[in-house]
């Protein structure tokens, strides 16, 4: 019994390992695909086939049945908010900026919460030691854009790949919050599905409207690998969060969460001779620092909550 939970747990942390690697990799791969597809075509792409997958399993082998009228309005909202923005202007931004500041501004997500929260719901209390947690992760980022900005052959491109990935991370934000506060009693991989599904309608209908599109035919053997990669091999990723998920503490599993950007700019530097400086992943780690002490200043925060006694 004690080797087989050995065993379950090794299997576990390899699943998280697994879920950092793969995810930090994918900021890579659409970085090498929208080289070849235009971005926002190739997120809708992605996002149809991911989606489509997802809702064939659950509403085929599951016998799952279609939302209801309330559940699609919920739907559409998490599709526009997690997919259509989060996910198409993260994508568009690498045209612009580095993949790794794309990644990392994208790890930031934690600590606008924390703030949005604070402003419109008076809730998540501001410690010192979340405090300390912005100070660290807006300085490591100024770091890594203080490494870059200069580098980059149009200031201008810059600026507008860096408001495109903030305008996605605060829209990721949005959506967290928003699916905290407003339950929908759905299989979460089967909602996950119908918001990619959706999502893709969306950006799809914006790409052939703006014609920054291409025929299918005309999309490379090395697009459609990219493609592959970001649907399946990020799939996988999934199956592997859920896993640990299931047999680890929450904080662990979790952890992939603060690898992804440094997997981003370690691979993007080794594969797409992107700069990569001794400063950049000083300035990647000590972001990371921030988003863990805010994570963990709010975790404290709610276990005091909880412990203290009704008056």
């Amino acid at each position: 019994m004690l080797h087989k939970n050995v065993e379950g747990k090794g299997k576990a942390y390899f699943a998280v390992a697994l879920t950092s690697i793969i995810w930090g990799t994918t900021w890579v791969a659409s970085k090498i695909g929208i080289g070849d597809i235009p971005a926002i075509q190739m997120a809708a792409i992605r996002q149809f086939l991911a989606g489509a997958g997802f809702i064939l399993i659950f509403f085929i082998f599951n016998k799952l049945p279609l939302p209801t009228a309330k559940q699609w309005k919920w739907l559409i909202v998490m599709s526009i908010l997690m997919f259509v923005f989060a996910n198409g202007l993260s994508t568009l931004s690498l045209q612009y900026i580095p993949t790794g500041l794309s990644a990392l501004i994208g790890a930031l997500y934690p600590l606008s919460v924390v703030i949005i929260e604070r402003i419109f719901f008076k809730a998540k209390k501001i410690t010192p030691l979340t405090l300390i947690g912005f100070i660290l992760g807006i300085g490591g980022i100024g770091i890594v854009f203080y490494e870059n900005a200069f580098d980059s052959k149009s200031i201008g491109s810059f600026i507008i790949g860096l408001i495109l990935s903030v305008i996605a991370m605060l829209s990721w934000s949005v959506g967290t919050i928003f699916m905290a506060r407003n339950k929908a009693q759905l299989n979460p991989y089967y909602a996950t599905g119908w918001q990619m599904l959706i999502g893709s309608v969306f950006l799809f209908f914006y790409s052939i409207v703006t014609q920054k599109n291409i025929p299918l035919s005309e999309i490379s053997v090395k697009g459609w690998l990219v493609i592959f990669y970001l649907v399946v091999i990020g799939s996988t990723a999934f199956v592997a969060f859920i896993y640990s998920m299931k047999k680890l503490p929450m904080g662990i599993a979790s952890l992939y969460a603060y690898f992804n950007p440094l997997i981003a700019i370690i691979t993007a530097g080794i594969i797409l001779n992107e700069k990569l400086t001794l400063n950049i992943l000083w300035g990647a780690i000590v972001t990371v620092i921030g988003v863990f002490l805010v994570n963990y200043s709010i975790k404290r925060d709610n276990n005091k909550t909880l412990a203290e006694p009704e008056m």
